[in-house]
């Protein structure tokens, strides 16, 4: 009897640890839910009651039918899964709120990373070994980071001026010309930014330099960064402009590197369209930065370039050319995309007709993509989103490849059907990208996703330009560059301030504003051209893959060797 009174006391104590834990578990869950602000009140009041409710009626029940075995038992079953549920829910609300605040929390400095390197091969294992050696250096790009350097490697020494170094110091007026002096042991180690390694990579004989040359010592130092955004007011009200940069990295996205997308996004909640406007990656364009970005300020040079500098010099540069203000920016690199797509199930893009690819140039071991619909997983999102040389059109294609992509993340990340890998999604996001939207931006648009269900309607258009040779400044020699169409720069702003003010992108078909952005060097401004109608690519003809005109691969081969995408001389070259 005792017994059996022991066990009593025991389950009624048990009862009423669980019913404690349960209500606290259900008021942390209600003011988690307010606290996110994603729900419209009309979903969050009724929510927050039907808990409410739900957590007293089954508490309330199962505290009265103890008496009862079968109702002891079942209401037990029911409790601790509602217990479960809540804690499970709960851990889901800090984790979106924690993401949420990681991804809208603005770095205030970007690291910079400066690498004295030798080839694998050499007998140098520290900057003591430099002893009569002969060290390059950029004389006129990085001259921050140069700087940086040698005034560690003078502490090190304990010496005053460069001139009192042990070691000849060599200055090299291109990043390739350095590397060749390393390769062909004209000086023993060099001193190169970490972001130019990208830079390297691009010349075919150093395409594997990641794994031929080593550091013996590296000077880290932190650049300002200014990128606040400009903010509008009712969010879902009104028109805003957002500036995505892709990275060409893996890994961090906030190292330094060049900007391989540069999109604009114009967003108008009120008439639901969203305009994509792409800007080419090698477009030939006037940098515009602030002094502590350290870009060289009014030349010319790919826009690609311009994140070597930070998102911010890449967003000035972007307003300076479309007329335009942005503002917001969002930044993202090649892991990001790969871990986002991953994240949500992957994405499905329809392939048109004669737009097959039978394998990536960026990873000839993965499968291209058929005509009709393909499911891409996240690296072969990326590698789709990269391709440029399978395509006649080079770089264009490749930029409406990314509109693609984006336009299938989106989609599937505003389905129904993203609640069952919401988990992974928000691992993704933990790092995948940083955005000046604020935390309470991104919950008051999400709410509005939510109560609106809106039908977005997506237009898209990309710059045009003609392929050239320039001086690169940030390469110190000439490289290929797009010379950009001032008539696709002018239609570019008119449809974006056509969305701004609540009319289709669509409906402007030739530009119907005066605006004229300076056209880049090397174009001829007094050209007897007549822009009254595009010239160069149209960005709406049918898109054409290389085996329209390449009729055997040793042509493909040689246009894969090339840096870049074919000029137009390359293609009436390969038709010939």
């Amino acid at each position: 009897m005792k017994s059996d009174d022991k066990k009593i006391k025991m389950y009624r104590m048990m009862t009423l640890l669980l019913s404690v834990g349960i209500i606290a578990m259900a008021i942390w869950f209600i003011y988690q839910i307010q606290a996110l602000q994603v729900l419209p009140s009309h979903l969050l009041i009724p929510i927050c009651i039907a808990i409410c409710l739900i957590a007293l009626i089954f508490i309330a029940l199962w505290n009265y039918y103890q008496h009862l075995t079968w109702a002891k038992v079942l209401l037990s079953i029911v409790n601790i899964s509602m217990l479960i549920v809540f804690s499970v829910g709960n851990f889901y609300l800090y984790k979106t709120h924690n993401t949420l605040q990681v991804v809208t929390t603005q770095q205030k400095e970007v690291k910079n990373t400066i690498s004295l390197l030798v080839k694998n091969d050499s007998e140098i294992e520290n900057i003591h070994d430099l002893n009569e050696k002969r060290v390059g250096r950029l004389s006129s790009i990085d001259t921050v980071g140069t700087t940086q350097m040698l005034s560690h490697l003078q502490e090190q020494y304990g010496v005053d001026t460069e001139s009192l170094l042990p070691f000849e110091i060599v200055s090299f007026d291109s990043v390739e010309k350095e590397v060749e002096a390393l390769y062909n042991d004209e000086v023993q180690a060099i001193i190169l930014n970490e972001s130019y390694r990208t830079n390297v990579l691009e010349y075919e004989p150093y395409a594997n330099f990641n794994n031929e040359v080593r550091s013996i010592d590296e000077v880290i130092y932190y650049t300002k960064i200014d990128n606040d955004a400009l903010a509008v007011p009712e969010i879902t009200k009104n028109s805003f402009n957002i500036l995505i940069s892709g990275n060409d990295t893996y890994g961090d996205v906030g190292e330094l590197s060049r900007s391989d997308v540069n999109m604009v996004v114009t967003v108008n909640p009120e008439t639901k369209t969203v305009l994509l406007t792409s800007i080419p990656r090698d477009s030939y364009v006037e940098f515009v930065c602030d002094e502590q970005d350290a870009c060289i300020a009014g030349s010319n040079d790919k826009i690609t370039h311009t994140g070597l500098h930070g998102i911010n010099t890449t967003k000035k540069t972007v307003e300076n050319l479309l007329g335009i203000t942005i503002n917001y920016t969002f930044r993202a690199n090649f892991s990001s995309v790969m871990e986002i797509v991953d994240a949500i199930g992957g994405i499905d893009v329809e392939i048109p007709e004669g737009m097959a690819v039978e394998t990536f140039y960026a990873n000839h071991t993965l499968e291209g993509v058929h005509e009709g619909m393909n499911h891409l997983q996240g690296e072969r999102a990326l590698a789709f989103a990269r391709e440029r040389y399978a395509y006649i059109d080079g770089d264009n294609q490749r930029v409406r490849n990314q509109q693609t992509v984006l336009k299938a993340i989106f989609a599937k990340a505003t389905s129904p059907e993203i609640i069952v890998n919401y988990s992974s999604l928000l691992d993704a996001f933990q790092g995948a990208f940083d955005t000046t939207l604020s935390k309470d931006e991104i919950t008051t648009l999400i709410k509005y996703q939510i109560q609106e269900n809106p039908q977005w309607k997506f237009e898209s258009y990309q710059l045009t330009g003609e392929g050239d040779q320039l001086l690169s400044p940030e390469l110190g020699q000439t490289a290929y560059v797009t010379i950009v169409d001032p008539y696709s720069i002018t239609l570019a702003h008119d449809k974006i301030e056509a969305v701004l003010k609540g009319e289709s992108a669509d409906s402007i078909e030739e530009p119907v504003s005066d605006f004229s952005s300076e056209p880049s060097n090397g174009y001829d401004q007094n050209s007897s051209n007549d822009y009254s109608e595009p010239i160069y690519y149209d960005p709406y003809q049918e898109p054409q893959s290389y085996d329209s005109f390449v009729d055997d691969e040793s042509q493909i081969e040689d246009l894969e060797n090339q840096d870049e995408y074919p000029t137009i001389e390359d293609q009436t070259e390969a038709q010939e």
